[in-house]
């Protein structure tokens, strides 16, 4: 799945017919491993992502919208200094390597030319951008590489540009295929064939050297050892092939997927390896197949570090809920053997002629159970005995009062956690960064984040709940987050209208809005399955749904952001995989 230097050749040609003599004309950092290069020319506009995360390091065209913070960061402003304008003169790339250098004609602060090099550098955790000058001393970089980091190779402000050390493989653009069959003579006999042509062939992942060991052994797996001259033949003649396919660049798109429809890998050599496990289909453009190969992974990519903070925030306040509530309901235990310290002080009272002053306990008849056993109860001998049967007295009347304060605070600690709760769910469903800021924003009015001083927050337009459309031509509205369910059911939403939620589950509120019909049957099951699938159970088989129309709907006061209570209702089952209604707009 790596994108090597064969394949990052393809897109090398792909950028030069596109963006050779193009300006720059904006740059983005969406976040702190990618850059968006803008460039316009005459003919068109088009951007460039430079990528530097460690599992999908990239270069190449991109249609894909990213949401750039509010404040760019420190490279990005430089970036835009030294860039903003420059003329992409060329793009190099060293033999095979996983790295391409791109060539600006860029004029400085003085009015001069100069020449400014943004290196990507593809090495999976390694990955860097890199800007230099013309005498390839180094700007800056995405990543600084210190001494305590690295002691072979520094990267710098002020340093020289250095590549990163060569392998010790063979370049199919200057060497031979008999060159790299001969070179597999050295290698253990017993190492599978793909892993020999990997470790003496430069530019090449192992997607590749597995399709070619495929071609040879006919679907056989094969050694280095189990070589006979029928093999070595073909190995030679797939070789040659693979050699005039990277000199040529006559190599397409190619992405295997699984049964399941989710990407498995791509390569710019049809995939034939696979069988009947993968279905291989061919992309219009290198770049086009990689935006849909890393589309979906990137998006979770992108929300998982921004919603870390959040994450860590709100798992902190559910763990000390759940500890408070522990030990409370603990205590309450406790309390509820108060009638004991009753029982105490009455029996003392009903004895106090006979026990002697500065007792330290005594053994009492019970006269409230059948029998009247004796009771053992301790005595403070500082006390009279009527000063004893008033000390039980008051911790029994303390523990009374501690008994109401304790199922009070718990039960306010559990609804908390209930929103809470409801708050991790909203998280785990946020798809773009506007439903982040709205979730930051919940969460600062319930005191949960601290509003940042001194900065006057940006008014954002509020976001509109998703709108689906059912089979038969209901609507049916989905809350966001929990702020937007408050607007969904107590204003937004008609006296008529459908209310449905999963039953005791975090979710998402969900209207069926009926504008004054009757509702199907099939809508009001599309309109449970998508309130199932916008909760905590959307991965069950079955999940209960409640639904009643929304004037049976109400906000207790004081009530968190989302918690609503409601009667009349009625349950259906539902399974959220089945098929929805679909989505209009969002």
């Amino acid at each position: 799945m790596a994108l090597d230097g064969a394949f990052l050749r393809h897109i090398k040609r792909e950028l030069e017919e596109k963006l050779l003599g193009a300006r720059v004309d904006k740059i983005h950092q969406p976040n702190r491993e990618e850059l968006v290069v803008a460039f316009r020319s005459r003919e068109s506009a088009c951007r460039v992502l430079f990528s530097a995360r460690a599992n999908s390091a990239r270069v190449h065209l991109t249609e894909i919208p990213l949401e750039n913070p509010k404040q760019p960061p420190m490279l990005c402003m430089l970036l835009r200094k030294k860039l903003q304008g420059a003329k992409l003169q060329a793009i190099r790339q060293p033999e095979l390597e996983r790295l391409l250098h791109f060539d600006f004609d860029a004029v400085n602060e003085l009015g001069d030319h100069v020449t400014l090099t943004l290196t990507m550098e593809i090495m999976g955790k390694y990955s860097n951008i890199i800007l230099s000058d013309g005498e390839g001393k180094i700007i800056d970089a995405l990543k600084r590489v210190d001494a305590e980091m690295s002691s072979q190779r520094l990267v710098l402000p002020g340093l020289s540009y250095r590549l990163p050390p060569p392998q010790d493989k063979l370049c199919l653009l200057a060497r031979t295929a008999q060159e790299a069959v001969s070179a597999m003579e050295s290698l253990p006999r017993d190492m599978e064939l793909s892993k020999g042509l990997l470790a003496v062939l430069q530019g090449v992942s192992p997607i590749v050297c597995r399709e070619v060991a495929h071609q040879v052994g006919r679907g056989r797996e094969l050694t280095v050892k189990t070589l006979g001259e029928e093999q070595r033949f073909r190995l030679r003649f797939f070789l040659q092939q693979l050699k005039e396919t990277v000199e040529g660049l006559t190599g397409r798109p190619y992405m295997a997927v699984d049964v399941k429809k989710k990407p498995m890998d791509f390569s710019f050599l049809d995939i034939h390896q696979y069988g009947a496990a993968a279905v291989v289909k061919e992309g219009e453009s290198f770049s086009g197949l990689l935006d849909s190969f890393y589309r979906e992974k990137d998006q979770q990519e992108r929300m998982r570090v921004r919603e870390q903070d959040l994450l860590r925030l709100l798992s902190n306040h559910a763990e000390r809920l759940s500890r408070k509530i522990g030990a409370q309901k603990g205590e309450l235990d406790r309390c509820a053997q108060r009638d004991s310290l009753r029982v105490a002080g009455d029996l003392i009272s009903a004895n106090l002629y006979t026990l002697p002053k500065g007792a330290k306990a005594a053994d009492l008849p019970d006269y409230y159970q059948e029998g009247q056993p004796l009771v053992h109860i301790k005595l403070d001998p500082a006390l009279t005995p009527s000063q004893n049967a008033q000390k039980y007295y008051k911790e029994y009347r303390k523990a009374k009062t501690a008994e109401e304060k304790l199922q009070e605070q718990i039960a306010l600690a559990e609804r908390e956690l209930v929103y809470l709760d409801s708050v991790l769910d909203a998280l785990a469903r946020a798809e773009t960064e506007k439903d982040l800021l709205e979730i930051r924003a919940e969460l600062t009015e319930q005191g949960y984040l601290r509003a940042q001083r001194g900065k006057k927050a940006r008014k954002e337009s509020p976001s509109v709940p998703l709108r689906f459309e059912t089979a038969d031509g209901f609507t049916v509205l989905v809350g966001r987050n929990n702020r937007q369910n408050d607007q969904l059911t107590m204003r937004t939403a008609n006296n008529n209208d459908l209310w449905f939620h999963v039953k005791n589950i975090p979710g998402s509120h969900t209207v069926l809005v009926t504008e004054g019909r009757k509702p199907t049957e099939a809508a009001m099951e599309q309109a449970a399955v998508l309130a199932a699938r916008h909760s905590r159970a959307r991965s069950s088989a079955q999940v209960p749904v409640d639904y009643t129309q929304i004037r049976h709907v109400s906000k207790p006061q004081g009530a968190r952001p989302g918690m609503v209570i409601y009667e009349n209702y009625k349950t259906v089952f539902v399974n959220p995989a089945e098929d929805g209604a679909e989505q209009e707009m969002g």
